[in-house]
């Protein structure tokens, strides 16, 4: 059986309607293809139905089921890696509220257990005071107090003893000069007590010697499910393996580079003792 399907397009939507094109094309029911791919036909309606993302395993399974030619294989592939990828721009987040984006990592934070920070430039608001944390916004017009009350309130997760953190800081992200110096002082003070967390590694790279990578931008990996990107306009949401797993690999190598432990404390002692002088 042969498929002439319409260009795919480039977004979750484009890829339901391909999928649900390319059933009916092929004469088969929703309940005819569960059972051909293991799945519900329930799965198999939201998927059709743009309420549930497929995989690229659940993509594959339903596209040899049906009997799509290997180079259909290979586009709506594509389409499905696309559909993984979520791009968030700074000025829709702000015509949304700032706090709505606080509620989306809240919900990333209760539904992944393992969590990897790598912070480029500077401190992450799960580590960072109430003066650090309001400065992130102080550049953004309107009130967002309430999206500043719900970065603080989203800190309470690193006492949840069942999920553990790892965030590693370059020397830039802890020393950059975002506060006053005694501001700073409190900072890196406060960097010190979160490493003391019993499920918390906090290390951090210092500047020196050599290095055989250099990063680019500053991201977060969730279990092994979902990894963001941030760039000064915006961030991109990864939820397919392979650009997740580039994360992980990446993560792992700037582990090698950090200090961990008491290494780290004393890195970050000195550099708030520079400040305090």
């Amino acid at each position: 059986m042969t498929f002439e399907p319409g260009e795919p397009g480039q977004s979750k939507a484009d890829l339901a309607e391909t999928l649900r094109t390319l059933r009916k094309r092929a004469g088969r029911t929703q309940v005819w293809l569960a059972q051909r791919v293991n799945m519900s036909q329930t799965k198999i309606s939201n998927i059709e139905g743009g309420k549930s993302a497929p995989n690229l395993v659940d993509v594959e399974l339903i596209l040899r089921a049906l009997d799509a030619p290997p180079a259909l294989v290979a586009r709506v592939a594509a389409l499905a890696r696309t559909a993984d990828t979520e791009w968030q721009d700074v000025w829709s987040q702000r015509r949304t509220g700032l706090e709505k984006k606080q509620n989306e990592l809240a919900g990333f934070e209760r539904s992944s257990t393992e969590f990897r920070y790598f912070l480029l430039s500077m401190v992450t608001g799960l580590l960072a005071t109430p003066e650090y944390v309001r400065a992130s916004l102080a550049g953004v017009p309107g009130d967002h107090s309430n999206a500043i009350a719900k970065k603080l309130e989203r800190q309470a997760v690193l006492h949840d003893t069942t999920k553990r953190f790892t965030f590693i800081l370059t020397e830039q992200a802890a020393r950059w000069p975002y506060l006053q110096s005694s501001a700073m002082v409190t900072q890196l003070d406060h960097l010190v007590s979160v490493s003391r967390l019993p499920n918390v590694r906090l290390g951090v790279i210092p500047i020196g010697g050599h290095m055989r990578v250099a990063p680019l931008n500053t991201f977060t990996v969730y279990d092994v499910r979902i990894a963001t990107v941030e760039t000064s306009t915006g961030a991109m949401v990864f939820r397919n393996h392979r650009e997740v797993s580039a994360y992980l690999n990446e993560f792992a190598v700037y582990e090698e580079y950090a200090s961990f432990g008491e290494a780290a404390r004393e890195l970050l002692s000195s550099w708030g003792s520079q400040y305090r002088s």
